[in-house]
């Protein structure tokens, strides 16, 4: 079994290396990524920030090519137990020095420096060190042993969605719905108990009303209320239609009982109210949207 997983270590290392590495050297929001991590901090410049992060995403795609084309041979494996290592470093500076940065491990991880970063590096350093110790290319062995095979790589694929906090969506966040689902909600049974209204806002900002009404918004939350089963949030914004900006107070009402853990699509109403008047501001907040899907405006 031992010679099994070595053998098969170069797949999916590789893979790993080759989406997160692709994320990194190609991806549209390098820059913004680069910005929250420790980079920017180390180089002093945000723009030498982004040419590390693209460097260190092609260099992860060279290794993962080696690792894929060239298995059974000690460079590539190597080379990623390199790589593993110098996460690692990064990642104990990081945690040091800037806790609140971040992690930039993948391309679409943003949140801080947590223990899963520090897990998931630790296994490219293993599964480079393994991959180092190939004797056979993983599709021989593969092909040789396709039950085993299969197990054993359900098995590594498993542990790295479980450390890899961009791949929740697929499979964290599903659970927890499911486990709602069954189990009931925790504050289903107390009526006294509500939603905080931090979880409403953050809901509220994964919406398409969010995304719709953002051009118009000035502020941060303002006010917030509750009625009939729903929860008002206020903010402070500016419409200009044909150049002439005018204040305004952007309202939204979602569902009060509502989180991330029991929607992903909240049921949202927004409106704008003209601050001079108090009248509501008949405006189109889909225009320009792609697609225009349906949202209610109140």
């Amino acid at each position: 079994m031992v010679s099994l997983a070595v053998n098969l270590a170069p797949l999916p290392l590789g893979v790993l290396l080759a989406l997160t590495g692709a994320g990194k050297a190609f991806g549209r929001q390098a820059a913004r990524q680069a910005a929250g991590t420790v980079l920017v901090r180390v180089l002093n410049d945000g723009r030498r920030a982004t040419a590390a992060l693209r460097a260190t995403g092609a260099a992860e795609l060279v290794v993962a090519a080696g690792l894929l084309a060239a298995p059974g041979t000690t460079v590539p494996g190597l080379a990623a137990a390199a790589l593993g290592l110098a996460f690692l470093g990064y990642l104990g500076y990081a945690r040091v020095t800037a806790p609140e940065s971040s992690c930039g491990c993948t391309a679409r991880d943003e949140g801080p420096v947590t223990w899963r970063a520090f897990v998931r590096a630790g296994l490219v350093v293993a599964g480079g060190a393994a991959a180092a110790g190939a004797r056979t290319s993983w599709w021989q062995q593969a092909a040789g042993r396709p039950v085993a095979s299969a197990v054993c790589l359900a098995v590594v694929a498993a542990a790295l969605a479980a450390v890899s906090k961009d791949l929740d969506e697929l499979w964290l966040v599903p659970l927890r719905r499911t486990r709602l689902r069954v189990l009931g909600h925790p504050l289903g049974g107390d009526r006294d108990v509500e939603v905080p209204v931090a979880a409403s806002v953050e809901l509220l900002e994964r919406s398409l009303a969010w995304v719709a009404a953002a051009p118009v918004v000035r502020s941060g939350l303002i006010d917030h209320w509750d009625a009939d089963g729903w929860r008002f949030l206020r903010y402070a914004g500016v419409h200009g239609p044909g150049g002439a900006a005018r204040p305004v107070t952007v309202l939204f009402a979602v569902d009060a009982r509502a989180t991330r853990d029991t929607t992903a699509s909240p049921a949202v109403r927004v409106t704008l109210i003209d601050d001079r008047t108090d009248e509501p501001v008949p405006v189109d907040l889909l225009d320009g949207l792609p697609g225009r899907p349906s949202l209610p405006l109140a």
